[in-house]
């Protein structure tokens, strides 16, 4: 079945230029009879209108090459609806494609060029939830606090940093978390208010988080909810604490220290106004309002995605 395509490409985007190896993914998947046009941003916000712009036009499929700010930006182009968005993974985090376990597009031999041609061409498309946080849609997490100060210390980043890897992410971590003090917080979820002294705020959508964690073990993209999670304590041994319960493995779901709620509306109010992310990108400072529209994305899912992330079957397969 052919597929009108719209292939947008951040440029800037992970720790090297990927223009060639995505123009040969454009002619393999032009060889299965899709229809793709590659276009390029050129400054933050592109992705948003280019995804928007091809909804309205009815293409059948947005494809994005970038990494997880620029996926955010076509999830704000295109859901509501009927465009399918997909990813090509060529970011320097790329947290969406390591959670449903796809290729990652080499710069050098062997490319992988075939086996994400191949992802492509059989996947399903699912109807996910996507989250909202002061107004703009999330499809991974957002979160006040800790991490979110970590995002405004790293970005935007040059691309040599990019070629570091996760190396950047661990030092800014140990920086912001050396005088990071954490805040007090009012979090009114659905009818229920926690005060509390924390150090960040999570709202996820997945189970991954960051790079090297499973924050929400059970969370489903599709069951109108979102996995909230307000880290408590004060200063750099709770910081600390957190860090190493992720690390070893969902410690953090038995730790007092960490309350769990799923909702589908959340109220946060600061003091003193912390830093807020979604997708891993800076968006301003609390209060925030978090909310969620289920079902407002539909999804281009491989198949090897895990079978655990969605509860409902996919809309169509490809």
């Amino acid at each position: 079945m052919a597929f009108r395509t719209l292939l947008i490409y951040n440029p800037a985007a992970g720790p090297w230029d990927m223009t060639r190896v995505l123009k040969r993914l454009a002619e393999e998947l032009g060889a299965h009879a899709w229809q793709v046009e590659l276009v390029e941003t050129r400054k933050p916000g592109d992705a948003v209108w280019l995804a928007r712009q091809a909804s309205r036009d009815g293409l059948d499929l947005v494809l994005v090459a970038g990494g997880d700010g620029t996926i955010n930006e076509a999830v704000n182009g295109v859901a509501g609806s009927n465009t399918t968005l997909g990813i090509v993974p060529v970011g320097t985090g790329n947290i969406l494609a390591h959670q449903m376990h796809m290729p990652i597009l080499s710069p050098m031999p062997p490319y992988q060029i075939g086996e994400m041609a191949d992802a492509l061409l059989h996947s399903r498309v699912q109807r996910v939830d996507a989250g909202l946080i002061n107004g703009r849609y999330f499809v991974c997490w957002a979160g006040a606090g800790l991490d979110a100060e970590i995002a405004a210390q790293l970005e935007p980043r040059p691309r040599y940093a990019k070629r570091l890897g996760t190396l950047p992410y661990i030092i800014a971590a140990v920086s912001v978390a050396s005088w990071f003090k954490g805040f007090r917080t009012r979090v009114s979820v659905e009818g229920r208010a926690f005060n509390t002294r924390a150090l960040l705020i999570v709202a996820s959508n997945i189970q991954l988080y960051a790079a090297f964690f499973t924050i929400a073990r059970h969370a489903y993209m599709d069951d109108g909810l979102l996995d909230i999670f307000i880290f408590k304590g004060l200063g750099f041994s709770y910081a600390l604490r957190h860090f190493l319960h992720m690390l070893m493995g969902q410690r953090h779901l038995n730790d007092p220290a960490v309350i769990q709620v799923l909702a589908r509306h959340v109220q946060v109010e600061t003091t003193p106004a912390v830093a807020v992310h979604l997708d891993g990108d800076p968006y301003g400072e609390t209060p925030a309002l978090v909310g969620l529209e289920a079902g407002a994305l539909r999804f281009l899912t491989p198949p090897q995605a895990p079978g655990d992330l969605f509860c409902k079957p996919p809309e169509q397969i490809l």
